[in-house]
């Protein structure tokens, strides 16, 4: 048996990346981001504040997964996320929000009655989206939320309407993104359809009520998934990081994440799935890129392809493919056309050059002269005019 087919086996027939590569690689990537961690500067000088250990432990590993074409269908360009069988988040000392849609009560009582114990004393918050707004408008209460706890997890129904809500205290980096979870029991279907809501005059609601809402044990199930998963967020762009562990870890846990991480990423968020993977890459913040997966075939359609000399197809006869269409352009008449201009006769002469005029010599006798003369010429008009007013 060839290794590819051992390799597809492994995976279950559907992931082409060989685990030996991907454990080779979180092996070597762990060990350089611990060596990194414990050489000294290249000034010389070291922090005394910094512990090896927590910065090891803090330091994130990033799966890379680059497509050949850009991602733009907007329903996979929704945030999701990625249950690991290594949970990102196990500290007991985790603080945990939970924004909810409105009305934020009835979610409230249901954490503080019916949620399990160690559960509910790491949810530090809960709050609704209206509440959000009105209380963290400003940029400081907005840094000030992030501070407070590690993971924020979104109802999946506003989720799309925090970046706006939370701005880029939460945005600018991927660090604590809210992970969107479902709150919300599925519509009723009939022959595949959603029945859709009773029209008429709507009643008002007690805030402590929703009928819409899942089963608590299901709300618990989903909350805790999400306090460990992976977010993935998208851009429409071919390039997404996915964050599937720490430096701390040891390599086959970090191995086990990534392969989760592939197989969930290319079937849920990637359109066309295998054919449209480029690359696959494991990396720290401040380390090289190692593959771990990479394709042979560049092009997603190998129809758009056309050797060199030869002309796409539909292109018409006898044209140039970097010759752009005559459009917008006045036509020239046939007569110019068969009379062309005739070209002036070529010499190898220069034209020659103006003379410039000439300027007056400079001479410093004659101008005193000239300055003497005025002199006297206004004092005899100044005596004539002084004799007349005098008379």
């Amino acid at each position: 048996m060839s290794k590819s087919r051992a390799v597809t086996k492994a995976f279950g027939g559907s992931v082409p990346v060989d685990p030996e590569q991907t454990l080779k690689a979180c092996k070597a990537l762990v060990a350089h981001i611990k060596k990194a961690a414990t050489t000294p500067r290249d000034d010389g000088k070291q922090n005394l504040l910094a512990d090896e250990e927590s910065t090891i432990a803090e330091t994130p590993v990033w799966l890379t997964l680059t497509t050949k074409k850009h991602i733009h269908d907007s329903h996979r360009l929704q945030p999701g996320k990625i249950v690991l069988p290594n949970p990102l988040n196990t500290s007991e000392e985790l603080s945990v929000c939970l924004i909810t849609a409105d009305p934020q009560r009835w979610y409230k009582n249901a954490v503080a009655d019916e949620f399990p114990e160690d559960l509910r004393a790491k949810i530090g918050r809960v709050i609704d989206i209206s509440h959000l707004r009105a209380k963290f408008k400003a940029y400081e209460a907005q840094r000030k939320l992030f501070s407070e706890h590690n993971v924020f997890l979104a109802d999946d129904r506003i989720i799309n309407r925090l970046p706006k809500a939370l701005g880029k205290s939460f945005y600018k980096t991927t660090t604590k993104r809210p992970i969107p979870v479902v709150l919300m029991a599925p519509r009723q279907k009939v022959d595949g359809k959603r029945v859709p809501a009773p029209k008429g005059k709507k009643q008002k609601r007690d805030p402590a009520e929703n009928v819409n809402a899942r089963p608590i044990p299901e709300i618990v199930a989903e909350v805790q998934k999400a306090i460990g998963a992976a977010l993935v967020h998208l851009s429409p762009s071919t390039n997404t990081a996915v964050k599937v562990g720490y430096a701390s870890w040891e390599p086959e846990k970090l191995a086990a994440n990534i392969d989760t991480v592939v197989r969930e990423m290319v079937d849920r968020f990637v359109p066309q799935k295998w054919q449209n993977v480029r690359n696959i890459y494991v990396k720290g913040p401040e380390t090289a890129a190692l593959p771990i997966y990479q394709t042979s075939e560049l092009w997603l359609d190998e129809s758009k392809i056309v050797p060199d000399g030869q002309q796409p197809p539909g292109a018409l006869p006898g044209k140039n493919r970097g010759e752009k269409p005559n459009i917008g352009k006045k036509r020239k008449s046939l007569e110019a056309e068969a009379e062309p201009p005739a070209a002036e006769p070529v010499t190898d002469e220069r034209p020659k050059k103006k003379p410039k005029k000439a300027l007056p010599e400079s001479n410093d006798e004659t101008l005193d002269k000239e300055i003497a003369e005025r002199k006297d010429k206004l004092k005899k008009q100044k005596a004539a005019a002084k004799k007349k007013v005098d008379v």
